[in-house]
């Protein structure tokens, strides 16, 4: 076995991950009344038997008005816990380590699925799927697009009840058994809105300079660790850059921030706060177009970061690990279309030539057939 990087452990607080890979969070659209269904049992399932060191859940909304669209994934009431904790203890039996990730979509709430055009939803209607419209909030009263809802404008109360409903979603996640929460704070959603002077107009403690708008992002980051065990790593996805004037600086000054607050890792990804997140748009971009933002933050701000973003080959994972260009590599469509991708990796860079990071089921199997001559498929 090859000395590899990417599959070398990397522990955080009390937690140890058996490599360097993470699944990235990736929106299913398929819960009821944000429960999971047995579409997410099998969807997050092929990862962990595929090899993923940290497998991410999707975005879910730490309360109803928070809902991007029907089919979310949620954590607002108890009643989400039971089907996440069955997941949860499947994926660990597996040697995964299992993040959820919490957000609230603001102003960019009440949403068509994306493969139903992506649109606002129909508001002439009072129900959407059975369940009356929520009301879409937001910073300040500036709709995501034309056609879309003008969000309320976020009351001190409307401020407190969402960072009380971040802190009673991480004790949930921790009654669910996550090893890990990703704060979402990219990609246009609530709490991009509040950082970003493009969507944040307040003239109160909330908005103005970088300092208060930073305030929304630090507070949530606080109730969570209230909530959310020491032993148990934070991560926090940030839109590294954006069209609307955030810059790489905002970014390390912010990461510095949220690192004193018990953020471990910075999820660095770009855009969404006025046209949709760099997946989202079909721009086409390079392979490994944001590893520089992950670069810059780990330099700059002296935490661990996670690299996002059209990584799709094992040997450009490797360098980004062995690099120190970051600590975690993220993967997602790719693993839509290879969930064995990291077993496929470690054949590609020959660091499990004899499958034994592999379960015993599927081991044996394929030893034999190395045994015959046949190499180990590869990406």
């Amino acid at each position: 076995m090859r000395n590899v990087k990417l599959f070398s452990p990397l522990t955080i607080r009390g937690l140890t991950i058996k490599n360097r890979i993470m699944v990235s969070p990736m929106a299913q659209y398929v819960a009821v009344d944000g429960c999971v269904t047995d579409w997410h049992f099998a969807h997050f399932a092929q990862f962990a038997l595929g090899g993923a060191g940290l497998i991410f859940m999707e975005a879910s909304k730490v309360e109803r008005r928070g809902l991007g669209t029907v089919g979310d994934m949620g954590l607002w009431k108890d009643g989400h816990v039971p089907g996440l904790k069955r997941i949860v203890e499947f994926l660990h039996l597996q040697g995964a380590a299992v993040g959820i990730q919490l957000n609230h979509a603001g102003r960019k709430a009440g949403t068509m699925r994306p493969w139903e055009g992506y649109g606002s939803l129909d508001r002439s209607v009072s129900t959407i799927e059975g369940q009356p419209h929520w009301t879409v909030v937001g910073p300040s009263p500036m709709a995501y697009m034309d056609g879309w809802p003008t969000p309320q404008e976020m009351t001190e109360s409307d401020i407190t009840e969402v960072i009380e409903s971040f802190g009673s979603a991480a004790r949930r996640a921790n009654d669910a058994g996550f090893d890990v929460i990703e704060i979402h704070g990219a990609h246009g959603y609530l709490i991009h809105q509040f950082l970003s002077a493009a969507t944040n107009q307040r003239k109160d403690q909330w908005g103005g300079a970088l300092a208060n708008r930073m305030r929304f992002a630090l507070k949530i980051t606080e109730k969570i660790r209230q909530y959310w065990p020491s032993s148990k790593p934070l991560f926090f996805r940030i839109s590294s850059v954006d069209e609307g004037g955030w810059t790489l600086d905002d970014s390390v000054e912010l990461a510095t921030e949220l690192k004193k607050l018990g953020v471990d890792a910075m999820d660095c990804s770009s855009g969404g706060i006025s046209l949709r997140s760099p997946t989202a748009s079909g721009v086409k971009r390079p392979q490994g177009f944001q590893v520089p933002y992950a670069q810059y933050i780990k330099q700059k701000a002296n935490i661990a970061t996670i690299a996002v973003g059209l990584i799709i080959q094992p040997q450009h994972a490797e360098e980004i690990i062995r690099d120190g260009h970051s600590d975690l590599v993220a993967i997602g469509r790719e693993m839509l279309t290879n969930p064995y991708w990291a077993h496929h990796a470690a054949a590609t860079l020959r660091a499990d030539p004899s499958f034994k990071m592999m379960n015993p089921n599927y081991q044996w199997w394929l030893k034999r057939r190395a045994l015959a001559g046949y190499e180990a498929r590869k990406p």
